[in-house]
């Protein structure tokens, strides 16, 4: 039996029979503007996901279309001092770290602004999805502060000299520069995002459930290992496979075709 779902004053959580959750930006302000109240219920929310036993994956939206998120709350930021502004950045670093940890494959659905810390929370899914009218931009520069934190992972995402070029101009760039560069795999017209999210979800649930978290944590793993471990890790890991169901479940349907065409 599933858990009940626990409300969140910022995160709504919906969840289909599959074991699909979807978790919604709510109740922030324009744009899912992330400030201190909407991080830390984003945050517990997005832990309270990953640790449920039945789901296969997680889409992270905001509300409505015209954002995935527009950034940081420059408001609040306005009012911090040292000692604050180190707060307030590790209370979004925990958020993205949250959504890193997530045992299974996360799907950022963008519209519309992809900015700052909405542009790193996007950065920190395993697929990230966008409308062709989607902008994306790290302006922190053109308001006196460094881009940060999850930062870190553009350069492995795309490359060293767009992420120059993106945090040191703070320019924005449309959905087909972001996906030349490689920060998200598909776009769609305006209306069609959820389809294209769907299309998506479709092959990771028809997939093993073990299998695809095992292959979640090796991917996380090769981006952290030298080759030799990383392969080492593998064959621990499809050892470990053979200790399911899965393998021969999964495999039933290939063997049953191959012995009818025989």
């Amino acid at each position: 039996m599933t858990d009940p779902i626990p409300t969140f004053a910022h995160c709504e959580i919906t969840r289909d029979d599959r074991g699909v959750y979807t978790a919604t930006i709510a109740n922030a302000k324009s744009l899912n503007i992330l400030g201190t109240p909407v991080i830390r219920s984003v945050t517990e929310a997005v832990a309270w996901i990953a640790g449920r036993t039945d789901a296969r994956a997680m889409i992270l939206r905001g509300s409505g279309d015209r954002a995935f998120v527009g950034g940081a709350d420059i408001f609040e930021m306005a009012t911090l001092e040292p000692a604050s502004a180190r707060a307030f950045i590790s209370g979004l670093r925990d958020l993205c770290e949250a959504v890193r940890q997530v045992p299974v494959p996360t799907i950022a659905r963008i519209p519309g602004h992809c900015l700052g810390g909405g542009l790193e929370l996007a950065a920190c899914c395993d697929i990230r999805l966008a409308s062709s009218d989607a902008v994306f931009g790290m302006p922190e520069v053109r308001v006196g502060i460094p881009s940060v934190i999850h930062a870190a992972l553009l350069p492995g995402l795309i490359g060293p000299g767009a992420t120059n070029w993106l945090l040191l101009t703070g320019e924005t760039v449309d959905a087909a520069q972001a996906r030349e560069w490689g920060f998200v795999q598909f776009t769609c017209p305006p209306g069609e995002l959820d389809a294209l999210v769907e299309r998506t979800v479709d092959p990771i649930v028809a997939g093993g459930p073990a299998a695809i978290r095992q292959q979640k944590a090796l991917i996380a793993y090769w981006a952290e290992a030298d080759l030799e471990d990383g392969i080492a890790r593998s064959v621990t890991a499809f050892g470990a496979a053979f200790e399911t169901d899965e393998p021969r479940r999964f495999m039933a349907p290939f063997l049953n075709r191959g012995k009818s065409r025989g």
